[in-house]
């Protein structure tokens, strides 16, 4: 009985390593670097829909988007040009944004002359809808633009796949910082370089 379940133990371990060896999660540098068999095709980043990652990167243009607003106003990142711009992702349900929405509110009103803007993109397409984007606006007393991404592209296009995600843009468009994770009036003050 014990020679059995020694060689059970030992077929089992084998079988582990064997599992381990063949499926890796990730990838080394070498693995990267591989070429396909002749007459096959590699897919890559341009062949994905919306895999437009490398783009997002700091000191690169940030893409530009065309949201509107609960007004119904349209709005396009590329109008806030002239402006250092802090573009925010975030939802309703979320409770780092919830934490974060009134550090930005004091950062607006204090800022907002010294040519400092904030679009804080509520992401509908995952959130609980446009009534409850409203009553949470009123609740916090929100008076900086709100951009509604019904669609998901531009949350999709900004990486915003944790939420609070935010990028500081400088005057020109550019991205100086990605931060994921909730911000305070004093990280926003540091980061977009106001006085």
């Amino acid at each position: 009985m014990n020679k059995n379940l020694l060689s059970f133990a030992i077929l089992a371990l084998a079988v582990v390593i064997l599992v381990v060896n063949i499926w890796k999660p990730g990838s080394t540098e070498s693995e990267k670097n591989t070429t396909a068999p002749a007459g096959e095709s590699v897919e890559t980043t341009e062949d994905i829909p919306g895999a437009k990652l490398s783009s997002l990167r700091e000191g690169a243009e940030a893409p530009d988007f065309e949201l509107n607003t609960l007004d119904g106003n349209t709005i396009k990142l590329s109008d806030y040009r002239g402006k250092k711009v802090i573009l925010n992702f975030w939802a309703t349900w979320c409770p780092p944004c919830k934490a974060e929405m009134p550090h930005m509110q004091n950062f607006y009103e204090e800022y907002k002359d010294q040519g400092v803007e904030i679009l804080a993109v509520n992401l509908t397409n995952m959130d609980k809808g446009e009534d409850e984007v409203k009553k949470f606006i009123e609740e916090y007393g929100l008076t900086f633009t709100i951009p509604m991404d019904e669609e998901g592209n531009a949350g999709t296009t900004y990486q915003a796949f944790t939420i609070p995600t935010s990028y500081i843009l400088d005057e020109n468009g550019v991205i100086t910082k990605k931060i994921v994770g909730p911000m305070d009036e004093k990280m926003m003050k540091e980061l977009t370089g106001v006085k």
